[in-house]
């Protein structure tokens, strides 16, 4: 039978590993977490945002970019290892994946952080230029990854874009993020009330202060 000193020092060093190694660490990727050779498939959910539904529509879209001999892919993911950043680990991928025979373009999407990554091969980047792939990440997505984590729709909304570019159409730009302009009120502020409130202490301690002393003086000279 174990003793009880010896099970207490296993559950503390239990308890101290686990503390160590956070659960979220389990889930985050870097380049070595990826194959050498480009999967076959072109959207690869990791992160389980997606329905069947959403990568179905996904892949409709990237159907587009295949027809210019464009091999477009999505991936989404939770975290990256520590010391990777999210454009760093693009352009990795895109060097290991590269085609001689088509461009490749390659959208990564982190929901840990709700950011996404936008990037090209040299080929494509002709036809999509590298502010426009930068723009599209930073701002197209953006929106829709910062308002509740719409993984689906920002992916779509980018998709769009660079499909409309493609296409050869101009560029429709980021979103218009519309001015929340607060509803004008009668209802004072708290600094108005507070100004307001100082204001009548101090009229009425020059009252008091004029009147004290004329009804001494009246009282006193009777």
């Amino acid at each position: 039978m174990v003793p009880s000193s010896i099970l207490r020092l296993l559950s503390l060093l239990f308890l101290v590993c686990a503390l160590a190694w956070p659960g979220q660490a389990l889930w985050a990727i870097g380049i070595d977490d990826f194959p050498a050779h480009a999967p076959n498939e072109q959207v690869d959910d990791g992160a389980d945002v997606l329905s069947r539904a959403a990568i179905t529509e996904l892949q409709k879209k990237l159907e587009l970019f295949s027809q210019a001999r464009i091999e477009a892919r999505i991936i989404t993911f939770r975290r990256l290892d520590y010391g990777i950043g999210l454009d760093q680990l693009a352009e990795e991928l895109l060097q290991r994946w590269q085609s001689p025979s088509q461009g490749e373009l390659l959208i990564l999407l982190e929901t840990g952080s709700n950011s996404a990554s936008v990037k090209a091969s040299p080929v494509v980047l002709k036809l999509l230029p590298e502010e426009l792939l930068e723009s599209t990440a930073e701002t197209t997505m953006a929106v829709p990854l910062r308002d509740g984590g719409r993984y689906r729709q920002a992916l779509l909304n980018g998709l769009d874009r660079l499909g409309t570019v493609l296409g050869g159409a101009e560029d429709p730009g980021p979103p218009l993020i519309e001015e929340v302009v607060a509803p004008v009120t009668n209802i004072p502020t708290a600094e108005e009330t507070a100004n307001s409130n100082a204001f009548s202490w101090v009229i009425v301690l020059l009252v008091v202060g004029t009147l004290v002393p004329m009804a001494t003086w009246w009282v006193f000279s009777r």
